[in-house]
């Protein structure tokens, strides 16, 4: 009932954040490689060729993203808002009339950067700065929920409109959605944001500027790059993008080596989605009463079980219980990476410092297909390979447990 109260209180901005997070869709991989067999026909491409391209413009775009996402600090969110539908529309309408490699490129680099990318990022980075240490978690989980709303409609909806015209028809369209309804729905959502902003100012900008040590700091972006923490979790908290990624990609070899049906394993992301959504919903109140930074060296098992679930089973059945695992996992990973930030450095410098991570997720995300390919054309097992990236993030789990041990202590004690 709380939820319900609260979100009935803040309607209008995680609207905002929602409806952000469900536009980022245009970028996602899974949206894009639904026209993968079209793009690879009208380009001449085999499926390397297309991976590579896919994963060039990606990585590309988590390069740039590292640098361009600290604007939204900087700019107002309106006009960020609005600038990034054009942005992401104008993306759509160049896929469309693509006529080569280098424009396909280009392209699908600028879905992947403002899709993916910045629109990803505003709609977590807005709700972990406007929000205070006990309600954040609650705002972030709900405008997350955009992104399995993302799952459940765009893809379903291509498919129908695919049987009705040609792919680029498709993209023109999606251009037209964007301009005519995006830039307007997104200011509606952000009506009273100056009075948002100047309340945000009022209280973060004069508690960085105050000499009481007990206020929380504003670290800047250069002062996270100084702290050895960042780094070492990074190296964990980058292996759900990486392994997930990975498997999913070479989807068609693991079923053909497991002995599954293709359009079963398909079918079953709406699992993923389901328990996605459940997860989201469940961390959003565990972080206001707990705080991310406590629960961080959890959200990673019920991963690391699912690639325990590739290496050991070969029954069919079990591809539900992969997706239920992961999507536990993918649940909880945009509340607790949006939130945990904002715990551990403050929010006056949110969107530079979540811009790094981001940059980062994408990186590994565009790295793990190719090195999953890279050991499978050498004949590497694709249970071997699961089993190698399970390890690799249930030692991340210690690592995190390490790092953010006084917090787990403190809510020992407070509980």
């Amino acid at each position: 009932m709380y939820y319900l109260y609260f979100l009935k209180q803040n309607l209008r901005f995680i609207g905002f954040g929602y409806l952000a997070a469900l536009l980022s869709t245009f970028g996602q991989t899974f949206y894009i490689a639904m026209y993968s067999g079209e793009l690879r026909a009208t380009f001449n491409l085999s499926h390397g060729d297309f991976g590579n391209i896919y994963a060039f413009a990606t990585l590309s775009s988590g390069f740039i993203l590292i640098w361009l996402g600290k604007i939204i600090d900087r700019v107002d969110l309106r006009l960020y808002a609005v600038c990034l539908c054009l942005g992401l529309a104008g993306s759509c309408l160049l896929i469309s009339v693509a006529q080569g490699v280098i424009t396909l490129v280009l392209s699908i680099f600028f879905l992947r950067l403002i899709g993916q990318g910045l629109l990803s990022q505003a709609a977590t980075v807005t709700m972990a700065r406007y929000f205070d240490d006990v309600s954040r978690g609650k705002a972030v989980s709900l405008a997350a929920l955009g992104f399995p709303s993302g799952q459940a409609i765009f893809p379903f909806a291509s498919v129908l409109v695919l049987t009705l015209v040609t792919w680029r028809e498709v993209w023109v369209t999606s251009a037209v959605f964007l301009l005519v309804t995006a830039p307007f729905s997104l200011l509606w959502l952000l009506k009273g944001h100056k009075q948002r902003h100047l309340k945000f100012l009022s209280r973060d900008v004069s508690d960085n500027k105050s000499s009481d040590k007990h206020v929380k700091k504003q670290w800047t972006r250069s002062e996270v790059l100084r702290d050895i923490r960042f780094f070492l979790s990074m190296t964990a908290l980058m292996s759900s993008a990486f392994i997930l990624t990975g498997l999913n990609f070479h989807q068609v070899h693991l079923t053909d080596v497991k002995g599954w049906d293709l359009g079963f394993y398909a079918s079953c992301f709406s699992i993923y989605a389901v328990c996605q959504v459940a997860m989201s919903i469940v961390v959003g109140v565990l972080v206001d009463r707990f705080g991310a930074v406590s629960l961080t060296p959890f959200y990673l098992l019920p991963m690391v079980c699912s690639t325990l679930v590739i290496a050991f089973c070969d029954a069919s059945w079990t591809i539900a219980l992969f997706m239920a695992l992961a999507g536990t996992t993918g649940g909880a990973t945009a509340t607790i990476l949006s939130t945990m930030w904002a715990e551990l450095y403050g929010v006056l410098h949110l969107g530079s410092i979540k811009a790094m991570v981001a940059g980062i997720q994408v990186i590994s995300s565009a790295l793990g297909p190719a090195v999953f390919g890279l050991l499978i054309d050498v004949g590497i097992r694709i249970e071997d390979i699961s089993l190698i990236c399970g390890t690799y993030a249930f030692l991340g789990c210690i690592l995190l447990a390490v790092l953010f041990r006084p917090n787990i202590l403190v809510f020992r004690k407070s509980s």
